[in-house]
């Protein structure tokens, strides 16, 4: 489904900063689980976590991290956080009775987290999304449904009588950006700002029986009167062949999160230098026990030195810098989601090979990424990141259409070539299905990731050499869309069909699970902690 709110290209597409092997999984369920800490106001004594039997959480859990990212939350970590793997070993030291249940609840969505949280007696509830990208979304809280994003400053209260003159109250003010009441049994009335309503403030409300603040968890907030100049390619004026696309990238960015140009550029040099980094924190050699395949960046690089592979210029480059990457997430290092960890090198590997080659300035590398991020805000606004809705078409292939327009954009083109390379890039990947090998996100994660790169490379050449692409992006985007509502289950990050249920994928899955399975692929509770899962 389209974004209810204007994507930022910092909080929906390029990020986040984390470790994990799925941005859906790993670090959506860190936000999720912040938020569910803070729901209690502190670390809770005891959750139940609940999964629907016919979503993609049931099978992906525990292998895809979103266990480990959940726990993580819940004790307050952040999704970049170094302890993370050991998550679960934490929560068993800090006392935590906690349980998993898969049952049949008819979810809205296939990546739904219902949480049933108890502190110091008192009963919590919440229930969120996963939306692609590490992106999340709440939709209810204690029973009652909200919309919460997580990029406000959010005061939860629970009052006496209807809340409407409490609420009334609160919207007067100028510090407050939104105010809402809802309920289902019990009123609440939840306060989004870019501060938490003041003690002071609530002294002085009648009717006030609870107070809970949640903090934000993406890095830009939004705003009252929050609006930005365009939301669809085609919504985009002027001439497109005399422009570049970093230049409305700019534009779009500064208006949607409040921030100058310079502000904009300085938050993407950031996330430049984490991925300069993956490349050579990869080249330089990792390891990790839960991996499927070995390091191999190694032997490409040694190869390619030595002038035994087939010419492929820059191709061969982005190979070497994508597997990097692949092979750094791989081993629970620091990545950028960009849009998703799953499809975390394509876009960045390619681009810094490309601008390795072409001896690209700083500022020109930086603008070739928020160029990329502005054809992934319209990838979020029309269809979704998320491989559990629609695929690793939704994945790789909204990371090549990113880095299609990176490299036009390196290459000196226009827009409009940016854009024809991006739609290019789409079309070539139009249902492609995500089936991950023995349920873990690295093969054929690389393959694809490599594959992505190949298909932004040509397509950025096609579109400078004036091809046409025929159907523009937002309507390719439709079709993207429609592709994913038509897409089985099967297919779509569920490791039950594809190349995920092949002999070869179920017995490194055993090997992996020790051969007795891995918490979440079979039954239907999972205790921890010597816990209820009740």
């Amino acid at each position: 489904m389209p974004a209810t709110l204007p994507p930022s290209i910092f909080n929906d597409v390029v990020g986040p900063v984390m470790r994990g092997p799925s941005s859906s999984h790993s670090a959506a369920s860190v936000r999720i689980g912040r938020l569910a800490r803070d729901l209690c106001g502190g670390t809770p004594d005891a959750v139940r976590i609940e999964f629907d039997t016919e979503g993609s959480l049931a099978t992906t859990h525990d292998s895809q991290g979103s266990d480990m990212g959940l726990f993580g939350g819940l004790l307050g970590w952040e999704a970049d956080d170094a302890r993370l793997p050991e998550s679960a070993a934490a929560v068993r030291a800090a006392g935590i009775d906690l349980g998993i249940e898969i049952a049949t609840l008819h979810d809205p969505h296939p990546n739904t987290y219902r949480l049933t949280l108890r502190k110091d007696g008192v009963r919590h509830q919440l229930v969120a999304l996963s939306t692609g990208g590490g992106m999340i979304e709440v939709i209810s809280i204690d029973e009652a449904p909200v919309t919460l994003y997580g990029d406000y400053a959010v005061t939860v209260l629970d009052v006496e009588g209807d809340g409407r003159g409490l609420a009334a109250a609160l919207s007067a003010r100028d510090d407050v950006d939104d105010v809402v009441v809802t309920g289902n049994g019990s009123v609440k009335v939840i306060v989004s700002a870019q501060r938490f309503v003041a003690e002071s403030v609530l002294a002085g409300l009648p009717g006030v029986r609870r107070v809970r603040r949640l903090a934000p968890v993406l890095p830009v907030r939004s705003r009252r009167g929050l609006s930005v100049p365009f939301l669809h390619a085609g919504e985009m004026t002027g001439d497109l062949t005399r422009c570049r696309l970093s230049d409305r990238a700019l534009e779009y960015e500064c208006a949607r999160g409040g921030l100058t140009s310079a502000e904009v550029l300085e938050q993407m040099r950031g996330i430049l230098a984490i991925a300069r980094a993956g490349v050579q924190q990869g080249l330089a050699g990792t390891e990790y026990r839960d991996r499927i395949l070995p390091r191999q960046s190694h032997r490409f690089a040694a190869l390619l030195a030595e002038g035994r592979l087939l010419d492929g210029g820059l191709l061969n480059r982005a190979i070497l810098y994508v597997t990097a990457l692949m092979e750094v997430k791989s081993a629970m290092g620091v990545i950028v989601a960009a849009p998703t960890a799953g499809s975390c090198a394509t876009f960045p590997g390619t681009t810094l090979a490309a601008a390795e080659l072409l001896g690209a300035g700083e500022e020109q590398i930086l603008r070739a990424m928020l160029a990329a991020g502005l054809v992934g805000v319209f990838v979020a606004t029309r269809s979704s990141f998320a491989a559990e809705v629609g695929g690793c078409q939704a994945e790789t292939g909204a990371a090549a259409a990113m880095a299609a327009a990176a490299l036009v954009e390196l290459a000196g083109g226009s827009a409009a070539q940016a854009l024809g390379a991006s739609s290019h890039a789409l079309q070539n990947v139009l249902g492609l299905i995500c089936d991950p090998i023995a349920n873990r996100v690295e093969a054929p994660c690389l393959g694809r990731n490599i594959a992505g790169a190949s298909n932004a490379i040509a397509s950025a050449n096609i579109a400078l050499a004036g091809y046409d692409h025929l159907v523009p992006l937002d309507e390719v985007l439709d079709a993207h869309r429609e592709i994913s509502e038509r897409m089985a289950r099967e297919l779509r990050c569920t490791a039950l069909g594809g190349l995920s249920i092949t002999p070869t994928s179920k017995a490194i899955e055993a090997r992996l699970c020790g051969g007795g399975g891995c918490g979440g692929c079979a039954g239907t509770s999972v205790p921890l902690a010597g816990g209820d899962s009740r």
